[in-house]
């Protein structure tokens, strides 16, 4: 579990054998799962500058389980 320092985002798990990962917003307080992500997005993700507008670019209605 990585805690990212986010106004929008707070917490990501990332299991790269099944390529799925769970965000945790600062509101609502559960987590939405992500299915086929590739680590790469991942990765963008928690380096990302604003994890915010990279998840609304990069993952956003995507990946869907």
């Amino acid at each position: 579990m990585v805690t990212l320092n986010s106004s929008a985002i707070r917490e990501v798990v990332y299991d790269a054998a099944n390529r799925r990962m769970t965000i945790w917003f600062r509101q609502g307080g559960q987590g939405y799962d992500f299915c086929g992500v590739p680590e790469a997005v991942y990765e963008g993700l928690i380096g990302a500058g604003s994890a915010g507008t990279y998840y609304d670019t990069h993952i956003r209605d995507r990946y869907q389980c």
